[in-house]
């Protein structure tokens, strides 16, 4: 055997593993259970949220700022919520449009809107952390959702998540959205996105122990849980604040489970792939814990994989084609996902050849925030040194 042959059935036996890998472990990566699908325990639960004895209360707290135009609508639909007690918490933060009008005509039309009108942004804070940060210390319910005013929620959703989550005893429920999609690579971009944190479910939903995982749109909390980890008053300059909620929940001893929110949840949030690049820009970079030697090493590898599995059919060896092959599995795990979602199995097919896209998303990220020498998020600027001196770890 040639040193090249050997080079490309060794990336190609690497590929088929993960391929393998991928595949036995999203059989813990499931859309959230209905009603009927909960256990015989959940059975007397399922009376409780259909009204028949007292409901569980549910504080849902969203930050909001200049969300005037889409606010009312999801606000709307979180007050349709079936089967749970609703406190609906919502801090406008320094909202410059019709943000506060839409809430105090929402607060006289219903009485479980509770609005918090915030006008300055305190020194060493970021505005949403800030907001859910009062929002959360408002909350009177046993437990507390974090979601966004982008996201839209199945009107039974709320309950659902609490039935799972009293079924399987843990504390903390994750619902990754589905998304509104435009453009012909979009669908398959957001399939390998997700085949990238199906990883993650898995391990999470098998109660691994350093696994956390946590979503802006479905952050579902016992309340008590919350602040015995510290919250969002440990997150005050935290980027990505969602994922780093699930690190200080599994920290402070909680389970967490995560389902895929496909219809349950949906986000209209990076709906094409420029939108996706550009809403990441402040986050990509932050995942990484800021750290360049992370970047470059994705960079790298990504470079070097797709180098491999295109140069192999030009090899002249069968090893070269057996990697393009094993590259193109991934395409089964990212199928079955696509299903899942609720979209056709060839956007799963599509999805290896999106991975550059992620990749480049990561590339802008950390490009940007370090010719900025930082991160400016609601007209607001804050210097990487202080992001990464109080970044949560």
């Amino acid at each position: 055997m040639s040193f090249l042959s050997l080079l490309f059935g060794i990336l190609g036996s690497l590929l088929a593993a993960l391929t393998i890998i991928s595949c036995v472990r999203i059989r813990w990566v499931r859309r959230l259970p209905t009603f009927n699908q909960l256990s015989a325990d959940s059975s007397h639960l399922r009376s409780k949220a259909e009204g028949q004895v007292e409901l569980p209360k549910v504080s849902v707290v969203l930050a909001s700022r200049d969300e005037g135009q889409r606010l009312e609508n999801t606000l709307r639909r979180l007050l349709s919520q079936r089967g749970i007690n609703l406190e609906l918490i919502v801090v406008n933060d320094r909202s410059q449009d019709g943000t506060k009008d839409v809430l105090e005509r929402l607060r006289a039309q219903d009485h479980r809107v509770h609005p918090i009108h915030v006008t300055q942004l305190p020194a060493g804070w970021l505005g949403k952390c800030h907001a859910c940060h009062l929002g959360a210390g408002r909350a009177t319910g046993d437990w507390i959702l974090f979601t966004d005013a982008d996201c839209w929620l199945a009107e039974d959703v709320i309950a659902r998540s609490v039935l799972a989550a009293r079924a399987e005893k843990v504390e903390h429920v994750v619902l990754a959205p589905g998304m509104e999609t435009e453009g012909f690579f979009t669908r398959p971009l957001h399939s390998s996105f997700a085949l990238v944190f199906s990883h993650y479910f898995a391990r999470v939903n098998r109660d691994d122990p350093i696994t956390y995982i946590g979503a802006g749109a479905f952050n579902l909390v016992r309340r008590e849980l919350y602040q015995r980890c510290g919250g969002y008053d440990r997150l005050r300059l935290t980027v990505v604040d969602d994922v780093k909620l699930g690190q200080l929940i599994r920290r402070a001893g909680g389970r967490t489970r995560a389902f895929l929110g496909s219809a349950d949840a949906v986000c209209h949030w990076g709906t094409s792939i420029r939108g996706l690049i550009h809403n990441l820009e402040k986050n990509h970079f932050a995942l990484t814990d800021y750290r360049v030697s992370h970047v470059i090493g994705a960079v790298l590898g990504t470079g070097l994989i797709y180098t491999g599995v295109l140069a192999g059919p030009f090899s002249g060896t069968w090893a070269g084609w057996a990697a393009l092959i094993a590259f193109q599995s991934l395409g089964i795990p990212a199928g079955i996902l696509a299903r899942r979602l609720g979209w056709s199995v060839w956007n799963g097919v599509l999805a290896p050849w999106t991975f550059p896209i992620l990749t480049a998303s990561l590339l802008n990220s950390t490009w940007v925030t370090l010719r900025r020498g930082g991160v400016t998020w609601r007209d607001t600027f804050y210097p990487l040194e202080q992001l990464r001196e109080n970044n949560v770890r």
